[in-house]
């Protein structure tokens, strides 16, 4: 699994997971955190997912809601594919 994978400019919405959201595991947490901190959407499209408002408020605004729409679906939902299957043994 890359690192820092490259973000979409929309999140999945698959009504199972997708390799895209095992990619972005830690992403969805980051966005999760952030909601939690209640930090400013725009630091956290410009840190978390590296589109900078200022230059595509547009495209950082549509990237941060479906990004966070699919961390919160993971949350609740998703994870119970990952215990069904398994955490990708890379990952371990």
């Amino acid at each position: 699994m890359p690192t820092d994978p490259k973000i979409a400019d929309l999140a999945p919405s698959a009504p199972e997971l997708t390799p895209y959201d095992e990619q972005h595991a830690v992403t969805y947490m980051r966005l999760l955190d952030a909601e939690a901190d209640n930090a400013d959407w725009r630091e956290v499209a410009r840190i978390v997912l590296g589109v900078d408002p200022t230059y595509e408020p547009d495209r950082a605004r549509r990237a941060f809601e479906s990004h966070l729409v699919r961390a919160k679906w993971a949350a609740r939902h998703g994870y119970r594919e990952l215990l069904r299957r398994g955490w990708p043994k890379n990952e371990r």
